[in-house]
């Protein structure tokens, strides 16, 4: 069993304290991958066409020889037409409802009633979380995608003592990753780039980096804290997901954890095979 050292919220080193056994995990990324894929999947939001659309014209078309407004011998293709003007027995038309006219339906539109769900293994879900949360303690893995201290001075995984839940400002939450040699991650993340493309008109102009994640216990005052700053994302431990510890599936994110959220989930054994069961488990959606 891996030890990790427990700090204050000054970032001073109180005692080190032993790790659960998610942390022993092997680091899978391909495993990784395929869980936040299905999450990603599963937050695809349903689409379709009006079921009418291209259907609310009063087109038609005879083929018969003596019918009234056919098109029998007038050298015309057998599409379904509208009348524009009348002028006697003549009639102007223009194609109309059939696939190909202008206005016209579509043969195959996409269908709001499609579902996008995609499963996957119960036991292969939580072994993927075991896999993120493993890769949040090797420092060569979160280096490639946070600025963290070079010094040995902060150890991976940063894991706070339980009065961090307490913290209720923003600017507590800011001065203690100050204390913890976070500047330079703080500044990587304060910056934002407009977004390429059709997005910028579609609400999400910008682009934010993702910063570090917050993990604490229980709904507390820390969450609201947290909201203001850029980049950091909070969750409770039992709600965790791949996509959470690895954005992007690229395993290796900058994680906090609150000492409280270390044992409960050692002691509930959260995303393990024996894990305690605490009502309907929704295995396979964004938390």
């Amino acid at each position: 069993m891996t030890t990790a050292k427990l700090y204050n919220v000054h970032g001073t080193e109180l005692k080190s304290i032993s790790l659960p056994e998610q942390f022993d995990e092997e680091v899978n990324q391909d495993l990784i991958r395929r869980a936040v894929l299905v999450l990603q999947q599963n937050s695809r939001q349903r689409y379709g066409a009006f079921k009418e659309a291209g259907k609310r014209s009063s087109a038609k078309l005879s083929k018969r020889r003596r019918n009234y407004r056919g098109s029998y011998g007038k050298a015309i293709s057998r599409v379904s037409r509208k009348i524009m003007w009348k002028r006697g027995s003549q009639f102007g038309m223009e194609g109309a409802f059939a696939p190909g006219t202008r206005g016209g339906r579509r043969a195959h539109p996409p269908k709001s009633e499609k579902s996008f769900l995609v499963k996957i293994n119960k036991k292969e879900r939580r072994k993927a979380i075991r896999s993120a949360i493993a890769a949040t303690a090797v420092k060569d893995i979160v280096s490639l995608r946070h600025k963290i201290p070079k010094s040995a001075s902060i150890a991976l995984p940063i894991i706070l003592e339980s009065k961090f839940e307490s913290l209720n400002k923003t600017r507590q939450v800011k001065e203690l990753l100050l204390n913890l040699g976070l500047k330079d991650e703080l500044e990587r993340i304060g910056k934002k780039k407009i977004r390429a493309g059709k997005g910028k008109k579609r609400n999400r102009k910008y682009r934010v980096k993702k910063g570090p994640l917050i993990i604490f216990s229980n709904p507390c005052s820390l969450e609201k804290a947290s909201r203001n700053l850029q980049g950091i994302e909070t969750s409770l431990v039992e709600n965790l997901n791949a996509e959470l510890l690895a954005p992007g599936a690229v395993p290796g994110r900058l994680t906090l954890w609150s000492e409280n959220a270390i044992q409960k989930m050692e002691k509930e054994k959260l995303f393990t095979n024996n894990q305690v069961k605490k009502g309907n488990e929704n295995e396979g959606s964004k938390k």
